[in-house]
């Protein structure tokens, strides 16, 4: 009996504050209407896309190492970043339809563990060589690079399976953005403006993005 009461006036409430609503004059909602697109503007920007502390602006890119364009855009963010002096800041998303890139992507993060330096250039070793790689050759090319890079590539790269974890908790982080291919490549800024980042899918217009999101 008290709920009933209790709803009854929670809807008598709503209906007449509908009321005043219909009545109320446009100047006085006008503050509320221009606040919205406010509101829009100061939501937080997901941490995924700010550049490092200390960074002004940075390049974030969402890769699989099986992917083609992936190889084919590394190299030019790597000039953009040596041009600019930003960072590149790289994100494991290996496909489902690839068929060795997550072995490779956990390769790669088993040579970060001594540098991430080695690391990278791993992955540059794996663009370079994609067109050759198969799953059952990859082990091969990656035994090359350790050894010329003199470093032990244990039998079982994972036994615990934390490469594998921090592969996957990259390509969730990437889904959590809705990312949905490779590679996604975002020129992010830490200034708070109504556009703190944008994607490049144009990489063509990578430096001009670069520009733009300086001026800011």
């Amino acid at each position: 009996m008290r709920d009933d009461l209790r709803f009854a006036t929670i809807e008598a409430n709503l209906t007449e504050f509908a009321s005043k609503l219909r009545t109320m004059k446009i100047s006085r909602l006008l503050p509320l209407i221009l606040l919205l697109p406010l509101t829009a503007f100061t939501q937080e920007v997901p941490s995924v896309l700010r550049p490092p502390k200390g960074s002004p602006l940075a390049l974030v890119v969402f890769e699989d190492l099986q992917c083609p364009q992936c190889a084919r855009a590394a190299p030019l963010l790597a000039q953009a970043s040596q041009t600019y002096k930003i960072p590149v800041v790289q994100h494991d998303f290996p496909l489902p339809m690839h068929n060795w890139s997550m072995n490779a992507a956990i390769i790669a993060r088993y040579f970060d563990t001594h540098s991430k330096t080695v690391g990278n250039a791993f992955r540059d070793y794996i663009f370079e060589h994609q067109r050759e790689i198969l799953p059952d050759n990859l082990r091969g090319f990656a035994d090359k690079f350790a050894a010329e890079h003199k470093v032990d590539l244990p039998f079982v790269v994972d036994p615990a399976g934390k490469l594998n974890a921090l592969v996957i908790a990259d390509r969730e982080l990437g889904k959590s953005i809705n990312l949905d291919h490779t590679p996604t490549i975002y020129v992010v800024s830490d200034k708070k403006t109504a556009t703190p980042y944008v994607e490049v899918k144009d990489l063509s217009q990578l430096y001009a993005m670069i520009d733009t999101m300086k001026k800011q």
